[in-house]
């Protein structure tokens, strides 16, 4: 969050709290639940694949910090990142098309990415994620203000 350099901090604490109560507001509006995401993912399946990918399972879980989203097609499963909660709804359809992708070609070869294609906001979504993780990868946020 930036924050002007002429606010007290005591104006810098309040605003900070305002902000972060509105930022929890929203996200909680959000965030899905396991049926509502197998649900989507069942949507997303039957809008870009043809209703060919079929989940057994669609859910969140918090022990996936270093990739997005996983599957295990022998299993018909699908995990999503908690990361993913409260960005923007392409992105998490992005990443459920993804997963939905590995149920029908395994790898990450050219089948894959042309079946990956049918989603039109891809290029979109990669690019938001990877913004994401350069954004992690620095050491604060710029023109931030340091104390």
């Amino acid at each position: 969050m930036l924050i002007p350099a002429r606010m007290s901090e005591a104006e810098e604490k309040r605003w900070v709290t305002v902000m972060l109560n509105k930022l929890a507001a929203q996200e909680s509006k959000r965030v899905l639940g396991d049926a509502e995401l197998a649900e989507r993912a069942e949507r997303l399946s039957a809008q870009y694949f043809g209703g060919r990918a079929r989940p057994a399972s669609v859910r969140w879980v918090t022990n996936q910090n270093t990739r997005w989203g996983s599957c295990t097609p022998s299993e018909g499963s699908i995990r999503l990142s908690h990361r993913l909660q409260g960005m923007p709804e392409y992105v998490v359809d992005y990443v459920l098309c993804h997963e939905l992708a590995h149920l029908l070609v395994p790898g990450h070869g050219p089948r894959f990415w042309r079946l990956l294609e049918a989603y039109p906001r891809t290029e979109r979504a990669r690019g938001y994620l990877e913004g994401v993780v350069a954004a992690d990868r620095l050491p604060h946020a710029p023109g931030a203000r340091d104390e």
